[in-house]
């Protein structure tokens, strides 16, 4: 009986590729840590100056409002705690600042999301030469707001503006007005139309990036249905808007909010302070009476003021959207 013959044994598997492999992992980690290296020597300077200009500042300045500061030089100053708060709080004059600034971003929001809608839907026509209709409407917001509140300072003018001139020319005034210096109101309205003439086209194309968005069929299918185009408004156009409008919300009731450089070229704050908002006020406490604790003070509470008009816009949006199917 023939024995039989040993059996081969299996050559082992070739380790050459994992070698490899392993090889390639350090080169791997060496090339991603280059990379993140070069990504934070790029976003350095960026990095530098946001500390430099608004987070140094800011700090700065919450600092500043707990201290008697009444000199722009470094010094020993005594600390007061929150008394510039409750300070600035008991002003009488910011509370009158306060509703200037209501009174201000409440009628202008609303009149350039009103004129913003309607100026959207006819930027949304159908009409022949419609880029040159869309890059004449845009040219107010292009403006600087130092140039348009010069223009409408000129127009507004008491003895050579436009509007004094047009007016009386159509009969209807009897003559020259002053828009601007004598009624506080009336120059605070005056200043509010500036501010709409600029910013309604901003609010269109807002609006007109949410129009374009909704399918055409829908339309299709209301007007099959007998729907009319006021009924098609308010059922289909309107609430597909909503996130649009209450994006458009937020940001102009913040920036209404900080108005400043209209109001310092139009009226200075004038006349009888009857056009000083928040920040003018703030302005006026920090660089013209030179108390930087109590500009600081009002600085941080209007920051807190913003965040809490956008915090109430969120959760306003956040409930229309849970109730929408």
């Amino acid at each position: 009986m023939t024995a039989a013959p040993p059996a081969r044994a299996r050559p082992e598997p070739s380790t050459g590729g994992g070698a490899r492999r392993s090889r390639r992992w350090p080169l791997a980690r060496r090339a991603g840590g280059g990379q993140l290296r070069l990504a934070l020597v790029l976003l350095l300077p960026a990095a530098l100056v946001v500390f430099g200009v608004v987070l140094y500042p800011a700090g700065r300045a919450l600092v500043i409002s707990f201290y008697d500061v009444d000199s722009p030089f470094p010094g020993r100053y005594p600390f007061v705690g929150l008394h510039n708060y409750t300070e600035v709080l008991a002003d009488p004059r910011l509370w009158a600042a306060v509703g200037h600034t209501a009174y201000f971003t409440l009628v202008s929001t609303m009149l350039e999301l009103v004129l913003g809608l309607g100026l959207a839907h006819l930027l949304a026509a159908p009409l022949r030469l419609r880029w040159l209709f869309r890059a004449i409407v845009i040219l107010p917001w292009a403006l600087p707001t130092i140039v348009n509140g010069a223009m409408w300072r000129w127009v507004l003018n008491a003895q050579y503006g436009v509007a004094n001139a047009l007016l009386t020319d159509l009969h209807l005034q009897g003559g020259y007005r002053s828009w601007l210096g004598n009624d506080p109101f009336l120059a605070l309205n005056m200043v509010i139309v500036a501010d709409v003439w600029k910013n309604t086209s901003l609010v269109a194309f807002f609006l007109l990036a949410g129009l374009q968005t909704i399918p055409s069929g829908l339309f299709e299918a209301a007007r099959v249905d007998g729907a009319g185009p006021v009924r098609s408004f308010f059922r289909i156009t309107l609430p597909l808007l909503v996130p649009n409008i209450a994006l458009v919300l937020v940001l102009r009731t913040i920036e209404a909010f900080k108005v400043f450089d209209i109001i310092y070229v139009m009226t200075g704050g004038g006349p009888a302070s009857g056009t000083q908002t928040v920040t003018f006020f703030t302005y006026l406490q920090a660089f013209s009476a030179q108390r930087f604790s109590t500009g600081a003070s009002l600085a941080y509470l209007t920051v807190v003021a913003v965040l809490l008009l956008a915090l109430v816009y969120l959760r306003l949006l956040r409930q229309s959207e849970l109730r929408s199917p």
